[in-house]
């Protein structure tokens, strides 16, 4: 039989045995799903202490149920490692890993590479390798191949290579790694059905195979892009709303009911998490190459950052209405993380705001159901329940993050002041006259 065949009857067969490299947000779940699928999965990870935690069946990503976590743990079919030589035992190996930007706004790819050049040494025939990493078009073909190729084993002949982008959605009741469509490019057609088969085995969702790992990858970033500009294009929207004494709330809401050709969006104190503020930039900086320059991108990009910066001036222009400076006040933050309901922070607007707040001299406190304390430029931030009291005595109470677990009816009747940045109050009436909206 040939490689393909083979692998291919291995899937079919539930022999194969699968490493996913990076047991984060986005290759936990992914492992979990393929250990469910029946399939013996090897977990690799530097952090001895998601190691540890896995082997243990104690689960850390929000998207992870605890119970199929530690089902397929006690089981056996996952097992984590940060042993990377383990790899000579997998099938097939999905690298999972971060692609962060630099201080320059440039793609991070060094924790492909490393990954890569393990990979390459625990490289056999029939092996597939999958980047599921969001990067920029070409990582694949450029980075990722020619680094495998080295061991004298050819793309397509030898072993298969393909990319094939995650699509996760932190805190996405409807839509996970189960059952969301799967977009498969692989180098060669017999990479991409070999991915596509594996796929195909652990998921409820279309596998669509696009023509090579370049267009998957810039399916991708597309997907982000359109979401960061949208997103800009409100948020720009609602600064010129907020000076002409329009509630653009309101606005989305009437626009919404044309029953084609808009999607709503919504503003918000900036953009967070690790993809729709970071993505764009990947393909901004890959367009450089072709002498071209993405100004849309790049445009919306300064829109969005300048989000925290304007919650800031507003939150200082109501307490000055309320004859306060913002130094010495109590700025009361109702969530720290970057979207609702889960307790991811990362890229937060709401750390710029809190940084911002801090060096003009207010006292920052906050309360999020999902994130109990956190550490951020060597500061620990404890929350604080949230009280009447509180409420009453805080010269200010921003809803940062609409998380469904805040008592609205609370806030609105007990709050001194309120500042809603996500439009929480549409469905309440605060008690008090000091109420003021995005």
């Amino acid at each position: 039989m040939s490689y393909l065949d083979t692998f291919i009857s291995k899937l079919l067969s539930k022999e194969a045995t699968i490493v996913v490299v990076g047991l984060g947000y986005v290759g936990l779940p992914l492992a979990v799903e393929k250990a469910k699928a029946g399939y013996h999965v090897i977990g690799l990870d530097v952090q001895e202490m998601k190691v540890d935690l896995i082997n243990q069946g104690i689960n850390y990503i929000s998207d992870v149920r605890d119970d199929e976590l530690k089902a397929m743990v006690d089981v056996g079919r996952l097992y984590a490692t940060s042993d990377f030589s383990r790899i000579y035992e997998a099938d097939a190996v999905t690298i999972c890993v971060p692609t962060p930007l630099d201080e320059y706004h440039q793609p991070d790819t060094s924790y492909v590479r490393q990954s890569t050049i393990e990979i390459a040494k625990f490289l056999k025939p029939g092996m597939l390798v999958i980047l599921e990493s969001t990067t920029y078009p070409g990582t694949t073909e450029e980075l990722v191949k020619p680094i495998l190729e080295k061991t004298g084993l050819i793309c397509g002949v030898d072993f298969f290579l393909a990319y094939s982008p995650e699509r996760v959605d932190p805190g996405n009741k409807q839509y996970n790694v189960k059952n969301t469509p799967k977009v498969v490019g692989g180098m060669t057609s017999d990479c991409t059905k070999a991915a596509s088969v594996l796929y195909q085995s652990i998921t409820e969702g279309r596998v669509v195979e696009v023509s090579s790992p370049a267009v998957a990858e810039m399916e991708k970033v597309f997907e982000n892009t359109f979401r960061n500009i949208n997103i800009a294009l409100v948020n720009e929207l609602t600064l010129l709303c907020n000076r002409m004494n329009i509630n653009v709330w309101e606005v989305i809401e009437a626009a919404q009911t044309k029953p084609y050709g808009f999607m709503a969006f919504y503003p918000g104190p900036g953009l967070g998490g690790h993809c729709i503020p970071i993505d764009p930039f990947y393909l901004s900086w890959k367009a450089r190459e072709y002498n071209y320059q993405m100004r849309l991108i790049e445009t919306a990009g300064d829109i969005n950052r300048s989000m925290p910066a304007y919650i800031v001036q507003r939150i200082t222009s109501i307490l000055n209405e309320q004859r306060k400076s913002v130094r010495q006040s109590t700025v009361y933050l109702l969530g720290v993380a970057y979207k609702k309901d889960i307790n991811d922070f990362r890229e937060s607007p709401v750390l710029s705001i809190i940084d911002t707040l801090r060096s003009l001299g207010a006292k920052v406190i906050y309360s999020d159901p999902h994130i109990t304390s956190f550490t951020h430029h060597n500061y620990t931030y404890e929350a604080m329940p949230v009280t009447n009291e509180l409420l009453a005595t805080s010269d200010i109470t921003v809803i940062t993050t609409d998380h469904s677990l805040f008592n609205y009816e609370q806030i609105a009747k007990e709050a001194r002041v309120i500042f809603d940045t996500r439009n929480a109050l549409k469905n309440h009436h605060p008690s008090t006259k000091k109420y003021y909206h995005l």
